[in-house]
């Protein structure tokens, strides 16, 4: 089996791209990759081991070592159960630039809306349920 690692680095640079122009900004790669990866992250804090395994399986294997890098599966998922709370969580892993990528909450919320649209496009519907599904009513309402 021969491993293509450019098609694979370019599923994943689709998907940026595509999140780029959702959030209104399609000469900002970076950001948006950033962004990506704080949503993916915050996401992967939240929901159970199984589910990230399943998320995980339908990524392009660029994003896989994206939503794997630092994690600690061992750990305590957090319980964050409201819309201001998970931003706080995206605002907190997007570091030192989320002082620059997200002004407010609602541009929090907004990236947050604009990485799931896309995430609606690139994983399966039943996939997008469970993780709904397994979400706190009001952190529902981001979908």
């Amino acid at each position: 089996m021969t491993l293509n690692f450019k098609k694979y680095a370019e599923k994943a640079e689709r998907m940026v791209e595509e999140l780029a122009i959702q959030l209104g900004i399609p000469d900002r790669r970076d950001t948006a990759g950033r962004i990506l990866r704080s949503v993916l992250h915050a996401l992967r804090n939240r929901i159970s081991l199984e589910e990230s395994f399943q998320l995980m399986a339908q990524l392009p294997m660029a994003l896989k070592s994206v939503y794997v890098e630092g994690w600690r599966p061992s750990k305590q998922q957090k319980t964050v159960r409201t819309i201001p709370g998970f931003i706080k969580e995206v605002m907190k892993e997007d570091g030192k630039p989320g002082r620059h990528d997200f002004s407010t909450l609602k541009d929090g919320e907004n990236a947050i809306r604009a990485v799931f649209k896309v995430l609606e496009n690139h994983v399966s519907e039943g996939e997008i349920n469970h993780i709904r599904n397994a979400m706190p009513e009001e952190l529902k309402d981001l979908w």
